[in-house]
C-alpha cells in the first residue's frame, strides 16, 4: 500500500482522534512496555508515553515512519512487516488502531501477537468490522469497473463471532470482542469523500490519468450523496470492531 503520509496527517487525523478513546484500556505502567503496530505518523504512539516510558511505534510504510520521525524526534519509530516482528515476548501490551484491516493473512498476523506478547500481556486493537464502509466500496467498485479496471477489496473486516475464533486459535484469551457503527464527518465538505478516495484507494487509483480518477469521484459522489452527504460534509458509514485479549 503506497501512502501520502503528509495527506493522512492534514486530512484524515480523524483516525487517532477516534482512537484515543481506546487509549483508555491500556493501563499506566511506566515499566512496561507497550508496542504501537501500526502506528501511521504516530499521534498516538506519543500519547502513549502518558502510560509507560517504553513505547515502540511500527508500521509497514516508510513514508509513514518518515513522516513519524519527523513529528517526534527521539522516538522509537521501526519500519517493520508486523507478521515478521522480531521480538519473543517482550511487550506488555500490543496496541493498534485502524491498521489490522490492511492486513491480510491474520493467522499470520495474530500468531505473530501472540509470539511477541509476554505472557499475560495484552492485545488492544480497533480497526474496521464486518460491512465497514459498506456503501462506498459498493460505489467505488462499478465506477472503476466501467473503465474495464478490475476491483480486488485490499481491506479485511471480520465478524465479531469470525474474530474471536481467530484469537482463540493463535493462543490468545478474548475478553472483549465487539462491533459498532461510527458515522464518521470527513473533512473539507464538498471536497471530503474524493480525499477520502485518494487516500484509501489509491492503489486502484494510481494508475488512472487524473481525469479518469475525476470521473470515479464524481460518480461515486453522485451514487452516495443522497445516503452520505448531510448538506455541509460527508460521512463515512465506518463500522468498527474493537478487541482486548491476553495471552
Amino acid at each position: 500500500m503506497d501512502w501520502n503520509a503528509d495527506l493522512y496527517e492534514n486530512k484524515h487525523d480523524f483516525v487517532a482522534e477516534y482512537g484515543r478513546d481506546l487509549l483508555s484500556h491500556v493501563p499506566e505502567n511506566p515499566g512496561q512496555a507497550i508496542l504501537d503496530l501500526g502506528c501511521g505518523t504516530g499521534t498516538l504512539t506519543h500519547a502513549l508515553l502518558e502510560k509507560s516510558t517504553s513505547v515502540v511505534g511500527l508500521d509497514a510504510s516508510p513514508e509513514m515512519i518518515g513522516k513519524a520521525r519527523q513529528l517526534y524526534p527521539g522516538m522509537d519509530f521501526r519500519v517493520l512487516d508486523a507478521c515478521l516482528m522480531p521480538w519473543n515476548n517482550w511487550f506488555d501490551v500490543i496496541f493498534s488502531n485502524a491498521a489490522f484491516h490492511w492486513i491480510p493473512d491474520h493467522g499470520a498476523l495474530l500468531k505473530a501477537v501472540s509470539r511477541v506478547l509476554k505472557p499475560q500481556g495484552k492485545l488492544i486493537c480497533e480497526f474496521g468490522g464486518h460491512r465497514n464502509i459498506l456503501r462506498i466500496r459498493e460505489a467505488f467498485r462499478p465506477s472503476l469497473e466501467r473503465m474495464n479496471l478490475p476491483y480486488k477489496t485490499r481491506f479485511y473486516f471480520p465478524t465479531v463471532e469470525e474474530y474471536r475464533s481467530m484469537l482463540e486459535q493463535a493462543g490468545l484469551r478474548p475478553e472483549v470482542v465487539m462491533d459498532f457503527d461510527r458515522p464518521t464527518p470527513l473533512k473539507d465538505g464538498p471536497d471530503g469523500l474524493r480525499n477520502w478516495a485518494r487516500q484509501f484507494f489509491w492503489a486502484d487509483l494510481k494508475c488512472l490519468h487524473e481525469k479518469r480518477r475525476v470521473r470515479i469521484f464524481e460518480e461515486m459522489e453522485k451514487a452516495l450523496r443522497d445516503e452520505l452527504w448531510d448538506g455541509t460534509q460527508w460521512v463515512a458509514d465506518y463500522r468498527r470492531i474493537r478487541v482486548i485479549a491476553s495471552k
